[in-house]
């Protein structure tokens, strides 16, 4: 016989088989129930302020109109009582170090084992944060210097505007266009591309794509 359920979910995934999928496996724990289901993280804010009373929001990181990222960001702004957790493909640093930043709770696969997906809801629940062993090994590696590492800390720690700068380079505008959009001269953007090449240790603005869309700056 199920007990009570006690702690209530918004879950937002933009794919519809996905989210009724895990909708009914995340009804299926005792513990849990789903309350409202969105395709993206602008219908999760609306839920939100239309006064659905969620533990949990548990979403995809890539979605349409409003990703995960900013949709934690305003969650944890509207209400700092709700518990975030991110279903995602990417573990990059750089993604699991934006998530942190954003004030998310947990960080999961989605090739996780159901049970595990339950313990991690458990956890965050209770107050407690929730990341994989693989996903803390990472976050730890950060912080080790090593003669050889290929990725530190600095690189991972990409800065608001180097964001919105890789966002726009991924896109089909000019620099010019790029540097009006974010209110520098040309000669301003030409720096920072330069700066973000050696940062990042690529050599051309496909290197800046592929570099986005490999650690989940931009999707596509």
């Amino acid at each position: 016989m199920k007990t009570t359920k006690a702690y209530k979910i918004i879950l937002a995934d933009d794919h519809i088989l996905l989210r009724d999928a895990l909708a009914k496996l995340i009804d299926g724990f005792n513990e849990f129930t789903v309350i409202a289901k969105a395709a993206d993280g602008s219908e999760v804010i609306k839920d939100i302020e239309d006064g659905k009373q969620a533990d949990i929001v548990l979403m995809d990181l890539n979605m349409p109109k409003m990703d995960g990222y900013e949709t934690a960001k305003l969650v944890a702004k509207l209400s700092p009582q709700i518990k975030i957790v991110i279903l995602t493909m990417y573990d990059s640093e750089i993604a699991l170090i934006r998530l942190l930043q954003a004030g998310v709770h947990g960080f999961l696969k989605k090739d996780i084992d159901p049970s595990e997906l339950q313990n991690a809801l458990l956890t965050v629940a209770a107050g407690e944060y929730y990341y994989s062993n693989h996903t803390t090994v990472k976050l730890a590696s950060l912080f080790k210097k090593k003669s050889d590492s290929h990725f530190d800390l600095e690189k991972a720690l990409l800065n608001e505007t180097e964001i919105e700068f890789l966002k726009l380079a991924c896109t089909d505008m000019t620099y010019k266009e790029i540097a009006q959009a974010m209110f520098m001269t040309p000669r301003h953007i030409d720096n920072y591309r330069d700066h973000l090449f050696t940062k990042l240790e690529v050599k051309s603005r496909v290197g800046l794509a592929i570099y986005a869309v490999k650690h989940g700056i931009i999707t596509i």
